[in-house]
Formats: C-alpha cells, sequence, structure tokens
C-alpha cells in the first residue's frame, strides 16, 4: 500500500504563523524527496471539524457499555477519523496557545479518540493504542515559552501533551520540530534556520524509513 501524508494544521495565523512557514519547508522537501507520495491537508479550523456534544458523549460510552453507538454526532466522530486514519504519515503544526495546545486541537483529539478507533480498553489490562504503524513528526512552536528560560515564561503543557497523547494512540515513531521561543530571544533568525533546517532533515528520513 502507497504511503499517504496528512499535514494536520492547528495554527490559525495563515502565512504569520511560524508553525506553518516550518510546515511548508517540511513539505516542499518531502515532496522533493518523493513526489509521488500523496500529500493532504486537514486545516482544523476551515470548519468541518465537528462539534463533540452531549450525544456523541451518549455514543461513545454506549461503547464502553458494550452497546451499538447511534447518532449524527457519532458518524461525524468516526467520518473524521477515519479521514485520518486513511494516511500512515503525519505532520503536525502545533503552537503554544497560554502553556497548552490550541483549543481547536483537543477537539479534534477528542472527536477521533473513540473506542474502537483510536483505542481499545480492557479493564483488566487498561488502554491499549490502535494507531500503530504509524509515523509522525510535530511541529512545535511557542513565543515566549523557551525550555531555557525561567517559570516566568511559562510552562511547556504543549509537548508532553500531544506527544504523549500520540504514544497513548500508538504512534511511537515522532520526530519533533522545535522553534521556542521565537519572540523573547535575542537571536530568533539563527534558531529559525536551525528549526527550517530540521524540518527538511526530518522530511527526508520520513519518507526513506
Amino acid at each position: 500500500m502507497m504511503s499517504k501524508l496528512l499535514h494536520v494544521s492547528a495554527s490559525p495565523r495563515g502565512p504569520r504563523s511560524e508553525s506553518l512557514a516550518i510546515a511548508d519547508t517540511f513539505l516542499s522537501a518531502f515532496r522533493d524527496t518523493d513526489p509521488a507520495v500523496p500529500v493532504s491537508t486537514f486545516d482544523l479550523w476551515d470548519g468541518s471539524l465537528p462539534a463533540f456534544g452531549p450525544d456523541a458523549v451518549a455514543a461513545k460510552m454506549a461503547v464502553f457499555a458494550g452497546e451499538e453507538p447511534t447518532g449524527d454526532g457519532w458518524a461525524a466522530a468516526t467520518d473524521t477519523f477515519r479521514r485520518f486514519d486513511d494516511a500512515d504519515l503525519y505532520l503536525f503544526s502545533v503552537p503554544m496557545w497560554n502553556h497548552g495546545v490550541p483549543y481547536i486541537l483537543k477537539q479534534f483529539i477528542d472527536v477521533i479518540s473513540q473506542p474502537g478507533l483510536v483505542f481499545g480498553f480492557d479493564p483488566a489490562a487498561g488502554y491499549t493504542g490502535l494507531l500503530t504503524g504509524k509515523r509522525a513528526a510535530v511541529i512545535y512552536t511557542s513565543a515566549v515559552y523557551g525550555p531555557s528560560l525561567p517559570p516566568s515564561f511559562g510552562t511547556d503543557f504543549q509537548a508532553p501533551y500531544f506527544t504523549g497523547w500520540l504514544r497513548w494512540a500508538g504512534v511511537t515513531d515522532i520526530s519533533e520540530i522545535h522553534f521556542r521561543p521565537n519572540l523573547v530571544t535575542a537571536d530568533a533568525a539563527t534558531a529559525r534556520a536551525a528549526a527550517h533546517a530540521d524540518a527538511r532533515e526530518v522530511a527526508k528520513r520520513m519518507i526513506v524509513r
């Protein structure tokens, strides 16, 4: 089966987005390395991401109870998962919002993280991630937070949360690309160039592995 790459964008800032600029560099290198691999984008801000409301939650709990899930909310969640699961290679562009991830990415996670789709569950053994055999690259950016800065510049609830979700879902082959911070730094240009160079290398490795 031919590989497919899906770029999941969590930034609404378009051409002003640092994470999307790095994603563009990644995608350019990826296409140059193997133009035959199909590439598509899921812009989480394009209005196609469904809500996960009361009827969908009821359907999810029905699955846990061994019952058949029903309703439009469950159907929409399943359709969104199928769109995601159709790819085996992923690129995520994830800016930091208030020390964590944008709410639209959390919505995406809540929509697709369903029993029998993203995870299995056993009362004795616990969770099992079902997204096995997939690979992911994640671009993490932040304006103020940086790993070498004191706590007054923020705390990283971004990468631990999202990378942790990928691993919980069964994706263990994960490459991280960081540009943090991109505002409160004396030399943003050097760090930016390094992040773009890292993106090119990760893209090439993703094709050949």
